[in-house]
Formats: C-alpha cells, structure tokens, sequence
C-alpha cells in the first residue's frame, strides 16, 4: 500500500514539474541607457540558464516564468537582476533600465578615496599626472623641455640632449617596451586573482599547459583590458569566454 502511494504522488509530482516546464513562456522587452549602444547585452535566465543577446535596439525575447530572474550583463553596462513578475510578461512595454559602467566606477574611486590623495595632502600638485616607475624612466630619456626635465630631478631644468641620444641608440624604444611590459603584467596579476586555474581548465576548457599562453593572449586585448580593469567580473568573465573560444582554435590550428 505504501508503495502505491508513493508511485502515485511520484506521478503527480512528474506532471506538475512537466507542467511547470510547459508553462514557461516567451517574454519580450527591451533595454534602456543614457548610452546609444545597446546591441549584444546579455539575458540570461538564472533558473534556466538560456542566454541571449539584444538587438541594436535593445529588443530581446527569451524563454522565462514568473519567478524567474534576468540577468542583464554586458562590457559597457552595469549587471542587473530582474525578478519576473505576471506584470512583465503582460507589459508590451516591459523595459530594463541600465547604467553606464563608467558610472558604477566614478562611484567607486570616490568612496574608495573619500577625498584624501596626495592632491589633498599637498604632496603632488593640483593636475600634475602620476607614472609608474617605467613611466616615469620613459618620460626621463624622452622629455626635451625644461619644465618636464625639472620634474624629474634635472637642476635648473635645463635642456638635456640625453632624449636625442636616448632615440638614436634604441634606449627610448626599449622603455617604452618596459612601460608595455609593466602594464601586461599588472593586468596578468589582475586576470589570476579573479579567476582561479580550476577556472581556465575545467570551465574555459584550457588545457593546462596553455593557461600561461591564453592570459598573455587576453591582456592584449584592448577591449578585454578594458572590461577586466573595471572590475566587472560577470561581464569580464562573459568576454573571456568569448577570447577562449577563439585561442582554442589558434592552438587547435597549430597542433595539425
């Protein structure tokens, strides 16, 4: 008799989780931003995980249920979640509000910093742009006028022919290969402390002896180091995904 019982409630649970699937239907909207590009942002259903990407005008349909939550990702747009409700999917103009990136990070180098910087301190002046150490050596071999040459140390600020002889030897090239250099590997350190190897291996189907290879491939994506400096690990995640496919291809050619 038990059995029975729990055969049958097996039954009725099996229809109504198939009824549940069956219910879920397509839900059309669009997305909105102060921004004119709103062409390939991600929807993607979290329960489901279908995924699809906007229109140029930020037109999208995808398979949802009330309940659901849209996750709304894209390199030039803050991520949002929108849980659905049965007023969504009557709203012929159901419409998602985004915000800029470049807002989320303004936002954030002001709480970060909260006023206090070497600005504020008196210790740099007002306007004065800052260097890395590459930098600051490229600036020191390339700068010809007094005043650049005074900020680096040079007495007086006199004229220095050292810049001409720095050109015609190959150093300034040189330096300006460091200052490449030291910016690939601070986005490199970046890259590793957001995703773990486990990441590029099991999830990006990296072999492992090709990691290495694939994230200096990545951070010389002008794009990707873009997305990747902002912080966005959804969206940063999104385009990686998108690099690998492609470096997989490149090491695929090259193992024929």
């Amino acid at each position: 008799m038990i059995n029975k019982i729990a055969c049958f409630l097996l039954v009725v649970w099996g229809q109504n989780a198939c009824s549940q699937v069956q219910e879920r239907t397509t839900i059309n909207g669009k997305i909105a931003s102060v921004g004119s590009d709103l062409e390939g942002v991600y929807v993607i259903n979290a329960k489901t995980e279908a995924m699809v990407m906007t229109n140029a005008s930020g037109a999208f349909s995808i398979l949802a249920n009330v309940g659901d939550t849209l996750v709304f990702s894209s390199i030039q747009f803050k991520e949002k979640r929108v849980l659905l409700t049965a007023d969504n999917f009557s709203d012929i103009n159901f419409t998602v509000k985004l915000s800029m990136v470049m807002n989320q990070l303004q936002e954030v180098v002001v709480r970060n910093y909260n006023g206090i910087n070497a600005v504020a301190l008196g210790i740099v002046p007002n306007g004065q742009k800052t260097y890395t150490q590459a930098e600051r050596r490229l600036r020191t071999a390339t700068a010809l006028d007094p005043e650049a040459n005074s900020e680096n140390g040079m007495a007086g600020g006199s004229i220095s022919m050292d810049p001409l002889l720095n050109f015609f030897s190959g150093r300034t090239a040189m330096l300006k290969k460091e200052a490449e250099v030291e910016k690939k590997e601070a986005f490199m350190k970046l890259l590793e402390r957001m995703f773990t190897l486990e990441h590029f291996v099991n999830v990006l189907k990296i072999p492992s002896e090709y990691v290495k290879g694939f994230e200096y491939y990545a951070v010389e994506n002008d794009k990707f180091t873009v997305i990747l400096n902002s912080k966005n690990k959804t969206s940063t995640e999104f385009l990686l995904a998108e690099l690998a496919t492609k470096y997989k291809e490149m090491i695929a050619s090259e193992i024929k």
